[in-house]
């Protein structure tokens, strides 16, 4: 048996599900890549997957199965590099097992990602996303839950996953009426909701009755709504929406961009930009004195005009070194002024040290040693 097998079988149990605790999405997605590394490999040296060693996917036939993505398979830089990171993965573990294949691992590993361009996310208007909003048939059942999903979308911005993965129980309507969501990175998130969509939420529960772990969003069998039945329904309704609103013509509307709007109505209502990104926008945003918006003209009150700044006493003095002016021979006169001063006539200090402090001594004559004064007076 070839060390490739039992390296695989380790992988995935020992390094995945045991020391990692990786998620089901991200060992589905290492699967699928490997799968399709093994039948690559299959194919192009003639060797069953069940025969291959680690010698046999070295450097240049992980180049190939890359190039083999994008060509053939017609898959986009994105993927390309999400299957090569599984592919590190998988090598820097079989790194540690297999020292006398550190040559040819290192190789692997030294296959850079391919850098792409990233297109702008764009979002939606509060026109088109009315537009939007009016697009599913209210009068179907389908129609009435496609309208509370894309509603309650736009208003919190969770992602397309967070919105398939809901239940009735995460959703809190009384007092503070709120959505909880185990969203990525298994971070718990909570979203205030505004009255309008807990009014909408409300009906569809009325209507929707069934358990609390329930799906939320389900499929006309009570089953989970995939993902790809998510952006089907709203490329269906994106498509019937650009018929009213001109403005959706050529526009893509997935749950990212639903996402990127909630964001920007955040932005526009007065929330801090670092709240709204990393999902922290339950806080209540702090009162500007401006209420201005990109899509609202400012209609805060004009700043009264600065006031002059006023002199201090110490500005009309003598010029120190410390003043401003202009004069060059400002500091030769305050000199020459110094040295025309009559010197100060010390006065003598005595110190107490009981007190700790100092204080003027008392004149000559007041003095009880000044022989001026007569004989001392009897106490």
């Amino acid at each position: 048996m070839s060390a490739l097998a039992p390296t695989l079988e380790a992988f995935f149990t020992n390094r995945l599900i045991n020391q990692r605790h990786a998620s089901q999405h991200t060992i589905a997605a290492y699967r699928d890549t490997l799968r399709l590394l093994l039948r690559f490999a299959a194919e192009r040296s003639g060797t069953p997957p069940s025969d291959l060693d680690i010698s046999d996917l070295g450097a240049p036939l992980i180049g190939a199965f890359l190039d083999h993505l994008e060509h053939e398979r017609g898959n986009s830089v994105r993927t390309r590099n999400a299957r090569l990171a599984a592919i590190r993965s998988l090598f820097h573990y079989a790194a540690l097992n297999h020292p006398e294949h550190a040559a040819m691992i290192q190789r692997v590993l030294s296959i850079p990602p391919k850098r792409f361009d990233r297109a702008l996310v764009s979002f939606l208007t509060e026109a088109e996303l009315d537009a939007l909003l009016n697009a599913p048939d209210r009068a179907t059942w389908t129609g009435r839950r496609d309208h509370t999903l894309i509603l309650l979308a736009a208003q919190t911005g969770l992602r397309a996953s967070e919105l398939i993965k809901l239940s009735r129980s995460d959703l809190h309507l009384g007092h503070g009426p709120h959505v909880n969501c185990l969203g990525k990175g298994r971070k718990q998130r909570i979203t205030p909701l505004t009255p309008t969509t807990v009014t909408i939420l409300r009906e569809w529960l009325r209507e929707r009755e069934g358990q609390p772990d329930e799906p939320l969003f389900p499929t006309r069998t009570g089953n989970t709504l995939s993902r790809d039945a998510l952006e089907h329904r709203l490329a269906k309704h994106a498509t019937a929406a650009a018929q009213r609103c001109p403005q959706l013509h050529g526009k893509r509307i997935t749950a990212h961009v639903l996402r990127h709007t909630a964001a920007m109505r955040l932005l526009q209502a007065g929330v801090d930009a670092r709240s709204s990104r990393s999902g922290s926008a339950t806080n209540k945003p702090k009162r500007r004195r401006s209420t201005s918006t990109p899509t609202s003209p400012s209609k805060s009150k004009p700043s009264p005009e600065p006031r002059p700044p006023r002199s201090h006493p110490a500005d009309t003095a003598h010029p120190t070194r410390s003043s401003r002016s202009s004069r060059p021979c400002d500091y030769a006169d305050l000199t020459r002024a110094k040295t025309t001063a009559p010197p100060a006539i010390p006065t003598p200090h005595r110190h107490n040290p009981n007190i700790g402090i100092e204080r003027a001594a008392p004149p000559l004559r007041d003095r009880p040693d000044d022989p001026s004064n007569g004989p001392p007076r009897p106490r």
